[in-house]
């Protein structure tokens, strides 16, 4: 399933790009310093420029194409490149960063372990964020979302189609006219996945945030840790 055709990969990168750079100082923190990471989930590289600036040699990698090309005009320096989960392998680094979420965007629980074991896998470090089952908990009836910007109009409308699955429609309305996409999001039991990286050897934290901020309800970020 393709998501974030190019004018919500455009709409994401203006609009809702603040949830990525309000994470960065907590990453940062988290990584220490300078070292390899790469970045699964670019988008349009809100995150990768602070990583970047702080010193990290960074790939930066993401599944949509449009996505991709929005971060090579924001950090040409960068290394950007094509990768979509859970087959494509993660390069060989220090760390693995992937903020937005981006785990639970792939198709089943089978799928968000194998890429999770991939990730940690491929560096010392693995930071993300991660939807948990407790998402659903206080989104039990539709939820309708209304934003607007320069040039286009967003509907979106949340469902929790099961209790862990939440379907995402989305109406964009610029002048080239309407288009629609549906996101699927898979919940997982956070407890869980971190049980299973530290049956792998890692040493597992979760929190509510990457640093100082609070995430919504549901959202908890997971840092695991080779150790030595």
């Amino acid at each position: 399933m393709s998501y974030y055709q190019s004018e919500l990969a455009r709409i994401h990168h203006e609009a809702f790009s603040d949830y990525a750079r309000s994470a960065a100082p907590g990453v940062l923190a988290s990584l220490g310093e300078p070292c390899g990471v790469v970045e699964l989930g670019c988008g349009g590289g809100a995150l990768t420029r602070p990583l970047l600036d702080a010193g990290h040699r960074v790939i930066a990698t993401d599944a949509s194409s449009a996505m991709l090309d929005l971060a090579r005009q924001a950090v040409p320096e960068a290394d950007i490149r094509f990768l979509r989960l859970p087959d494509d392998p993660i390069p060989s680094t220090d760390a693995v960063v992937a903020v937005g979420t981006v785990f639970n965007y792939l198709d089943s629980e089978v799928y968000i372990d194998r890429a999770l074991l991939g990730a940690a896998r491929a560096g010392r470090i693995l930071i993300t964020d991660l939807l948990d089952l407790s998402y659903g908990d206080t989104r039990r009836e539709p939820v309708k979302y209304f934003h607007e910007g320069d040039g286009w109009r967003l509907w979106t409308v949340n469902s929790l189609e099961t209790p862990d699955r939440v379907v995402r429609q989305m109406t964009i309305e610029t002048a080239d006219g309407i288009t629609n996409e549906v996101h699927i999001n898979v919940l997982v039991d956070v407890a869980e996945v971190a049980d299973k990286l530290r049956s792998e050897g890692l040493a597992v934290s979760t929190s509510s945030g990457f640093g100082y901020e609070t995430l919504p309800p549901g959202f908890v970020v997971l840092e695991a840790r080779r150790p030595g």
